[in-house]
Formats: C-alpha cells, structure tokens, sequence
C-alpha cells in the first residue's frame, strides 16, 4: 500500500511538472502541444502491443472518443498559452477553477441535480482568480486564456463518464490522445497563421524537455497512476490529484522564484483556492466513510 500511495504521489508531482516545462520550452503552446502528442502517442502504441492490449472500440465509440480528444488538445493549448501570456502559478491557479466550470456543466450534461455545495466551493475559486485578477491586472491575458482551459477541461473528463461505462481507461487514453493528435495536426496550419512562429522545429534543449514532458509527465505518469490503482481506490487518486496545482506553483516558486514577482493579492487569492481544494477533500472523505 505504501508503495502504491509513493507511486501516485510521484505522477501528481510529474502532472504539477508540466507547467514548469510549458515555461522552459520556447516554442509556442500549440506547437508545444503538437510535438508532445507526436511523441506520447506513439509511445502509448507501442506499449499498448507489447503488453498485448485488446484495443479494439466499437466505431461509434471511437469517434466520440476522438471529439473528446481533440477538446482535450485544445485545453494542453490553452493551458500552456496562459502560461506562456503570464507565468506558471498564475496558470495553475487559473486551472483550479476547473471545478468551478465542472459544477456547472456536469448536471446539465449528465442531466443531474445541481450540487450547491460543489458549486459554492467553485465560487470560491473565482473569488480567488477574481482577486488575483484585480491585483496583478498585468496577467490579465495570461488569466482570461486560463479560465478557457479550465471550461474545457471541465468538458472531457464529464463526458468521458458515459464512455468509460463501455471503454477501459487503457484504451480511452489511447484513443483520446490519438484524436486529439490528429485534431491538433488539422488546425496546426490555421493556428500558425493565427499565431506565427519563429521557429517550428524545437533546437535541441527544447527537444529534451519536451521527451520529459511526453515520457515521464505523460506515459510514465499514466502508468504510476494505473499502477497504484490496483492497490488503492479511484476516489484516492481523483482526490489525490486535486494537489497537481499546488505542487506546480511550489515547483515554479523554487525553480523560477515566482514568488519574488508575485504581490500580496496572489497569495491572498491562492489561500481561497487552496481552500477551496481542502474542503471538497474533506468534504469527500467524509461523503467516502458515509457510503462505506
């Protein structure tokens, strides 16, 4: 069990790396993105065969699948451009609003009751980002293009729900990232007219970090989570998984010393997401322990 729990702890903190390295690589976000998937889907592929992995999806599934991939491509998109726009704390913060946009949208999508608790808790959030904003108006882009990552990826994991009643994790995740590869590479030549480059090859330190961000914050973090699944419950690890921002805004602080950049009204925001995060964990322990 012990083990199990390190596991997970170690793909929440490769999940909290990912922001550090959306600021160390120099490309664009949709490019950043694009050569993240062109280097973790076929990874995926491969490991997929030689554990001989039934792969297989009815073809009804699989475009729903694919949909919901490319909405999880333009998410990474969004989330590395308000990195790119304002810095990393700044955009993890803005992607714990995610529950926010999930309290909202998840009963109208799944047809549902409203839960008011959730709800409140995600207001708490916007509070917190609101404060931020008022603040530091200087990250205002940075804050705005963050908000759109969280509305979208509030989207996938909801309607993944309905797909994971016929679908194994395994091949979701497969098939999801394919998608969106293949989603990402359609819009790529409208994004770069949009948004030009100054270079659409990665130089080689780029191309390092970029390996660790598909290999280790990518494959090798999947695979710590679905290992210590086996051991400990998807509530653990969901609930586990709500520390990646908080993990990332302490990796940017030792390594980039945000904190030196960042006023009062940061860290009073950030109380109240932080806040926010610690209540619903309460919250859904003790909901966890009532049901049993």
């Amino acid at each position: 069990m012990k083990k199990a729990f390190f596991r997970l702890h170690i793909a929440v903190l490769l999940a909290g790396l990912t922001g550090v390295l959306g600021k160390l690589i120099s490309l664009n976000e949709g490019l950043l993105v694009w050569y993240r998937l062109l280097l973790t889907v076929p990874s995926l592929w491969l490991l997929a065969l030689l554990r001989r992995q039934a792969v297989r999806v009815d073809r009804r599934d699989l475009w729903r699948i694919f949909g919901i991939g490319g909405i999880a491509a333009l998410h990474w998109v969004a989330f590395y451009g308000s990195i790119k726009y304002s810095n990393v704390s700044v955009g993890l913060v803005c992607f714990s609003s995610i529950g926010f946009f999930t309290a909202l949208i998840e009963p109208l999508v799944l047809r549902h009751r409203v839960d008011v608790i959730e709800l409140m808790l995600g207001v708490l959030v916007i509070v917190g980002i609101f404060f931020i904003f008022q603040v530091d108006p200087h990250f205002k882009t940075g804050i705005a293009v963050g908000l759109v990552s969280a509305f979208l990826g509030s989207l996938f994991p909801v309607l993944n729900k309905r797909i994971l009643r016929r679908v194994s994790p395994d091949n979701v995740t497969l098939y999801e990232l394919s998608g969106g590869f293949l989603v990402l590479t359609v819009l790529m030549p409208v994004y770069l007219w949009l948004f030009p480059a100054p270079s659409l090859l990665p130089g080689w330190q780029d191309l390092g970090w970029l390996l660790v961000l598909a290999w280790a914050c990518t494959v090798l973090a999947f695979n710590l989570s679905m290992s210590a699944l086996q051991k400990i419950s998807a509530f653990t690890v969901n609930l586990t998984y709500n520390l990646e921002p908080v993990y990332g805004i302490l990796l940017a602080f030792l390594l980039f010393r945000e904190d030196k950049y960042l006023s009062t009204g940061f860290y009073v925001g950030f109380f109240l997401i932080l806040l926010s995060i610690v209540l619903q964990m309460v919250r859904l322990k003790k909901k966890q322990l009532k049901t049993g």
